[in-house]
């Protein structure tokens, strides 16, 4: 990636659908479940408005709505880009 800038959190979404248990025995469903999270960014090169996502694996920290994250993205197409948390 050839330049970076700086992009904002607008949502993010916890994976429900994929549980992750770290117990072996659990006292209910959700006892010791952990979630994936999908993390989406607004970024603006040029004066364009650009969005990624993001997966977040299970159990590593997640930024919060309106945090502002760092985006390297290609010079020539900025829509290819990789968000580094």
């Amino acid at each position: 990636m050839d330049k970076e800038a700086q992009g904002t959190v607008i949502s993010v979404t916890k994976q429900w659908w994929l549980k992750i248990n770290t117990k072996p025995v659990r006292a209910h469903a959700l006892d010791g479940a952990i979630f994936p999270h999908v993390v989406k960014v607004r970024y603006t090169i040029d004066g364009k408005e650009y969005f990624k996502r993001k997966w977040i694996r299970a159990g590593k920290p997640t930024p919060k709505i309106g945090d502002v994250v760092t985006v390297a993205y290609r010079e020539e197409n900025p829509k290819k880009a990789v968000i580094k948390l």
